[in-house]
């Protein structure tokens, strides 16, 4: 299979929710080994920065969550509930702390499942999002256009009422 281009750094230094908008329909590639393993990306979430309460940057800077503060189109990579582990992308401006959570792929719903199938784990945290890594963001096929739904993020209620219902998830419908 032909390695789709990647999409540049500059793609992420802009807000998370535009970002995260204009994932739906990309390709995320991943090189494991010899194969190239490309999927469509179909749902995203936002997680604005360190003034959103349901981001991880909100508790301030910490060990697990320092990459979020460094240069945007780098992985932020990190384990849930001891079991899972989660792929997200910094966005934005170099200290924003903001990012884009991949919650699915065609073919795979679900962040836990997405970084399984792709062999995501720890290794690739404050990695820049490049065909050097192993994994990165292919731009969408040319005559794709598709049409997304936004909804509130998913498992964010502690977030409080007007964090947990901004409407920051993208689905590709």
């Amino acid at each position: 299979m032909k390695q789709p281009q990647a999409i540049g750094a500059e793609f992420f230094e802009r807000p998370a929710a535009r970002v995260a908008r204009d994932l739906i329909g990309a390709q995320l590639v991943r090189r494991l080994d010899q194969r190239i393993l490309s999927f469509r990306i179909t749902e995203t979430e936002a997680y604005e920065g360190v003034h959103d309460l349901a981001s991880h940057s909100s508790r301030g800077r910490t060990a697990r969550n320092e990459v979020m503060f460094g240069p945007a189109g780098h992985f932020y990579i990190y384990r849930i509930y001891g079991l899972h582990w989660m792929l997200n992308v910094v966005t934005g401006k170099l200290g924003e702390a903001a990012a884009v959570l991949i919650r699915g792929v065609e073919g795979i719903s679900g962040p836990g499942r997405v970084a399984l199938a792709l062999g995501i784990e720890a290794s690739l945290r404050g990695m820049p999002a490049s065909p050097a890594s192993g994994l990165w963001f292919g731009y969408p096929e040319q005559n794709d256009k598709p049409k997304i739904k936004r909804t509130p993020r998913i498992g964010v209620d502690y977030a409080g009422p007007i964090w947990a219902n901004k409407k920051l998830r993208f689905v590709r419908i």
